[in-house]
């Protein structure tokens, strides 16, 4: 078997920033997929990208926590308290810990599915489902996840095995048996599952070159099916929203717009795919062949 990478682009919407990077880099074809957060302030901007252009592989970034010290969002839903979703100011949990013990998984479903319905009614033709910070698909939720999924018949982001799920930091305590309960399921209703997700180099300093961490992941890619959860971000306004760490993104950015990187990167012997084939895939399999049919029935379940 080859390998197959999607090169995506997570946290898209979050900042016009992660917008403007989106679009500049799927259009060097450095970038083949991305997913947005619907419940952040520059997703409007998105939409109306995408919505003008049909073209661009974007599915939704399902969001359950604000993770930001002074940047913030809430659910679309605006749940009671007592559905566990938000803090005392109405914002989404900054840690996945807190969303995993608190919300009630009903309330969950109500709120990703108004996030999903959102992306469709704003133009979206929606590639996938994947988690942000994991979030969705830990065991308490993934069953709402894998559902959703089935139901819109869009694929959904998980791995063979929680180690082999990079992202896996915020999911701290969850349990290998915990995480196959999930995998099986998403297996038994059809769905592809990747073999790998690796990440953006979070760890690494600023006096540490950046190339050859990244060379090194790649070259990493085994055979199979991985999925690479970047965060490219332009230079701006993120700055403020996390400087601390902002470099991490906009160093990421730079690097993929760079020619030489990118001619590098193309020379490899892996197959860089986006989303939209495994939907298609997904969709002839389980009787639901076009985009078309799945947003309408989309929008009426919105109705």
């Amino acid at each position: 078997m080859r390998r197959q990478l999607v090169l995506h682009e997570d946290d898209v919407g979050m900042c016009h920033g992660a917008n403007s990077a989106f679009l500049e880099l799927t259009g060097l074809g450095a970038c083949s997929s991305g997913a947005v957060m619907v419940p952040c302030p520059w997703f409007p901007e998105m939409a109306e990208a995408a919505a003008a252009d049909p073209r661009l592989d974007l599915g939704v970034h399902l969001t359950l926590n604000s993770e930001k010290q002074h940047y913030k969002w809430r659910p679309l839903t605006s749940p009671s308290r007592a559905a566990g979703l938000t803090d005392e100011f109405g914002y989404f949990w900054p840690d996945v810990a807190t969303t995993r013990r608190k919300a009630a998984p009903q309330a969950v479903e109500t709120e990703l599915r108004a996030q999903i319905d959102t992306a469709y009614r704003a133009g979206i033709d929606v590639t996938h489902l994947d988690a942000h910070m994991g979030a969705a698909l830990s065991p308490e939720f993934c069953d709402v996840y894998i559902r959703l999924g089935l139901e819109y018949r869009l694929p959904v982001l998980l791995t063979k095995t929680l180690s082999a799920y990079s992202p896996n930091d915020n999911l701290v305590g969850v349990t290998e048996a915990a995480f196959q309960r999930g995998v099986a399921e998403a297996r038994a209703k059809g769905f592809v599952i990747f073999d790998a997700a690796i990440q953006t180099t979070w760890g690494r300093p600023r006096s540490k070159p950046i190339e050859p961490a990244y060379k090194a992941l790649v070259e990493g890619v085994r055979e199979g099916l991985t999925f690479f959860c970047l965060h490219f971000n332009a230079p701006g306004e993120l700055e403020l929203i996390e400087p601390r760490s902002a470099y991490i993104r906009t160093e990421e950015y730079e690097l993929f717009r760079d020619q030489g990187f990118r001619d590098w990167l193309g020379a490899q012997d892996i197959d860089i795919i986006g989303m939209k084939p495994l939907r298609e895939d997904l969709r002839a399999r389980l009787g639901l062949s076009t985009p078309a049919k799945a947003r309408k029935a989309a929008i009426r379940s919105a109705q």
